[in-house]
């Protein structure tokens, strides 16, 4: 919008500010730009880990191993374009089978203009074949080259245009009237030379802070802040393969008369993951119930329990999905909205007593217990808390009518070892009105005495 008002590079403040008295002229950062690339990064380490920083605005990226697990170069071209919008940056990219050409075609993109609109269209170059690279190559000027800039006037005195001229002159005297560099470099852009690279690290451990242009207390900024430090930290943990069980995002809040303690959101999962959706979705759901006590002016996200990643295998024929990573995350869902002590899960005990073998355990706790097999004798689905006495009558349990036994008895004898000795009976009743019931008679008193342990559905 600045150049459509006819602001250009170069221009002093006061000449911008005459022909464009509303554009904002922020100071440059040279270590915000940093962090920002530096994330950037980090966060793409999910779709490869062979990235190198070319220059401090471009990264090539080595992904002839990753197109047949992400659904080929155009589906992995679409998800790298939104994962940078997500964070908030704009890229020109281009694809080809040597890293110095994908470098020039994201640089020097093409515009191929629509002959039935007046308006025109921005054409990625993506260069699968050798031979289409090298065609395309040939039609960019020879100032694309950084190498070539400097001999610009010379070259274009004895009539060269492109790479392609540039190729064709005598590479003995071009080494001689200008540098090796240049050579190399347009080798190395059509496949001639070998390309070597330092390929960035992941850190050993991640710790990510941003902070927001302005303070706020609204949940859309904060979940935008939020979602550019999950894409970081689910881009880290691919590199590093391992999965989340524990991330803490910390609220930081502007400093006044009393220093508040930042507002820490923790994060627990029933499972381990790196998958950067579901991440999202369980900040999501924790910033929606949170009520902030001051406004935040940075974020800070933090790793703290971790695990060995393990990748789904592939299976030789095509099998219906397991329901079980759609059982965990509904349960990290509900303890993310509902609180952790909110849900809980049964966590059957080896002991004969119903009472003590029916134990139940918070939901995210559940996964480090050795749950037993279910008896296979009948059990009622609503066993309750404490078992209720019932009267006798005509020498037959009434519990609103009189109950005929159905099937049993089950013997329990269980509870020497702890001093709460049970002697019991079970049988399965039923009564008048056709409602079956689980009661007991105990065998250690003195006259048959009947309790009401659980009802039948």
């Amino acid at each position: 919008m600045a150049a459509e008002q006819g602001v250009r590079i170069g221009m002093r403040s006061t000449s911008v500010h005459s022909i464009a008295p509303q554009v904002v002229l922020q100071a440059r950062d040279p270590l915000r730009e940093q962090q920002s690339f530096d994330a950037v990064a980090l966060a793409l380490m999910q779709y490869t880990p062979e990235i190198a920083a070319i220059d401090n605005q471009s990264l090539v990226l080595e992904i002839s191993a990753s197109l047949s697990l992400f659904g080929g170069h155009q589906r992995l071209s679409r998800r790298i374009h939104k994962a940078i919008q997500r964070l908030g940056f704009s890229l020109k990219m281009g694809m080809a089978p040597t890293a110095q050409a994908a470098w020039l075609f994201a640089r020097h993109h093409a515009r191929q203009y629509l002959h039935h609109r007046t308006q025109h269209r921005t054409v990625q170059r993506r260069a699968i074949q050798r031979v289409t690279m090298h065609r395309w190559l040939d039609t960019l000027g020879f100032t694309c080259l950084p190498e070539a800039v400097t001999h610009q006037e010379w070259l274009e005195g004895i009539g060269c245009r492109t790479l392609a001229d540039l190729r064709r002159l005598p590479r003995t005297g071009l080494k001689r009237r200008t540098r090796t560099a240049l050579l190399e470099a347009l080798d190395r852009a059509y496949g001639e030379a070998p390309e070597l690279f330092d390929w960035l690290q992941a850190p050993a451990i991640f710790q990510a802070v941003i902070e927001l242009p302005y303070r706020t207390d609204q949940t859309p900024m904060l979940l935008l802040a939020a979602q550019r430090l999950i894409a970081q930290m689910s881009g880290w943990l691919v590199a590093r393969q391992q999965a989340v069980r524990c991330f803490v995002l910390c609220l930081m809040h502007e400093k006044g008369r009393v220093n508040l303690a930042p507002t820490a959101l923790e994060v627990m999962l029933s499972e381990p993951s790196c998958e950067e959706s579901h991440l999202l979705r369980l900040v999501k759901e924790k910033l929606g119930q949170l009520q902030l006590i001051a406004p935040v002016i940075a974020l800070k996200l933090d790793a703290s329990q971790l695990s060995t990643w393990v990748a789904p295998s592939q299976q030789l024929f095509a099998t219906p999905a397991s329901s079980a990573q759609d059982h965990h995350r509904l349960l990290e869902l509900l303890v993310a909205r509902l609180g952790p002590d909110a849900l809980r899960l049964p966590a059957p005990y080896a002991d004969h007593r119903p009472e003590q073998a029916n134990q139940w355990q918070i939901a995210h706790q559940a996964s480090a217990i050795e749950h037993t097999e279910i008896p296979t004798a009948a059990r009622p689905f609503w066993l309750l808390e404490q078992p209720l006495p019932l009267v006798v009558r005509q020498h037959r349990p009434f519990y609103g009518s009189s109950l005929s036994l159905l099937s049993g008895p089950e013997r329990i004898e269980a509870g020497w070892w702890d001093g709460a000795l049970a002697l019991r009976d079970y049988f399965v009743a039923q009564g008048e009105e056709g409602a079956c019931y689980w009661i007991y008679r105990e065998r250690d008193a003195g006259s048959a005495r009947w309790f009401l342990h659980g009802l039948f559905g």
